[in-house]
């Protein structure tokens, strides 16, 4: 861990025997090292989950417990944040609980309980105050406002962009699938989309969206203006159509030759191929656009901090023009939690969507 002076000078390390007396060190030492040695034997992926589980309830003794005694005495401004041993210790821990899984390969349900469990603990310790004395936990409860407010702002900016691009992107996919002249002119045009830099596509919004602003009467009563949250949601928007076009593309054509034409045989239209046929054999691909959308603008959107679009950019880029660590990472740390969160639950989706090999096959 680190404990520094105030929230802006750099902290001095602190090794983890230094942290407190031996009855508080020694338990979480002793934790992590077992979970390390049973991390070590790849065939028994079960002993890996519980050797990631209590390396984890180790490294968790030792904030919680290290925190209280390196503020003891340290003064009213002082702060303590866990330093690069305990992410690598962390991301060891992670690594072998993914790993594990991975090998276990749980069904839906057995995943969806699983997370399920991860974040009511994560609330549960959160919720208790163990973590309150961490620094960035103290960020956060000087701006407890302004983090639901950037939340809910990121949420509308991943979500919301998303549901705009699905809402054109399934009809144009659809259309696309169709028609080859159209797909041979629309995919290049949103590949080019794409390739253009991320931080570019915001600074290109800017001027476009300040004309219409300016131009267009009541276009700046709805919130279209140079910068803000229309920019932001637009680039999202433009970002987002390759994915779900393409994928709806692919999953059309995934329906096998013989399922279609035992479809024509029964005299189906192709309104009804469509919605009885081939959405539902290649739901599982066009899902999986939906969920690279999804994860993609989730951390694009926190590039909408840097240009007023809100979101937890916000605290990021206020972190870096205040060299503050903890509060860029009070902007990012959610951010990584959300997009993993949104992973899972739509490669939870894909699994249900998947259909099912039926006498064994």
């Amino acid at each position: 861990m680190t404990v520094a002076a105030n929230r802006i000078v750099a902290g001095e390390g602190v090794t983890v025997l230094a942290l407190a007396g031996a009855e508080v060190t020694l338990p979480g030492l002793v934790a992590i090292l077992v979970g390390l040695t049973l991390g070590l034997p790849g065939a028994w992926p079960q002993l890996r989950l519980v050797g990631a589980i209590v390396g984890l309830a180790g490294l968790l003794w030792l904030l919680t417990h290290g925190a209280s005694a390196l503020l003891d005495g340290a003064g009213d401004y002082a702060r303590v944040s866990p330093a690069v041993g305990f992410w690598c210790l962390l991301l060891i821990f992670m690594l072998l609980m993914a790993d594990a899984l991975a090998n276990l390969a749980p069904g839906p349900l057995a995943r969806g309980t699983l997370l399920a469990a991860v974040l009511a603990a994560a609330g549960i310790i959160l919720w208790s105050g163990a973590l309150s004395e961490l620094s960035i936990l103290q960020e956060y409860a000087s701006r407890k406002a302004a983090f639901a407010n950037a939340a809910l702002r990121h949420l509308a900016l991943a979500l919301g962009s998303l549901a705009t691009a699905a809402a054109v992107g399934f009809p144009l996919g659809i259309l696309c699938h169709r028609r080859a002249d159209l797909r041979e002119t629309t995919l290049p045009v949103l590949s080019f989309l794409q390739t253009i830099p991320s931080l570019a596509m915001f600074g290109l919004m800017i001027p476009i969206l300040g004309w219409v602003g300016n131009t267009l009467p009541g276009a700046q009563a709805i919130g279209i203006a140079g910068i803000g949250f229309a920019p932001a949601f637009l680039a999202l928007v433009l970002y987002s159509l390759l994915p779900v076009v393409g994928n709806t593309v692919a999953g059309l054509a995934s329906a096998p030759p013989a399922a279609l034409e035992a479809a024509r045989g029964m005299g189906m239209t192709p309104r009804q191929r469509l919605l009885r046929v081939e959405l539902p054999l290649g739901l599982p691909v066009i899902l999986t656009g939906v969920r690279i959308v999804l994860v993609q603008n989730i951390g694009l959107a926190v590039i909408a901090g840097l240009i007023g679009g809100g979101g937890f950019g916000t605290f990021v880029f206020q972190g870096l023009n205040q060299t503050a660590a903890d509060l860029i990472l009070l902007g990012a740390l959610p951010t990584v939690a959300l997009a993993l969160v949104s992973a899972i639950v739509m490669d939870i989706l894909v699994d249900l969507t998947r259909p099912t090999p039926k006498g064994g096959a």
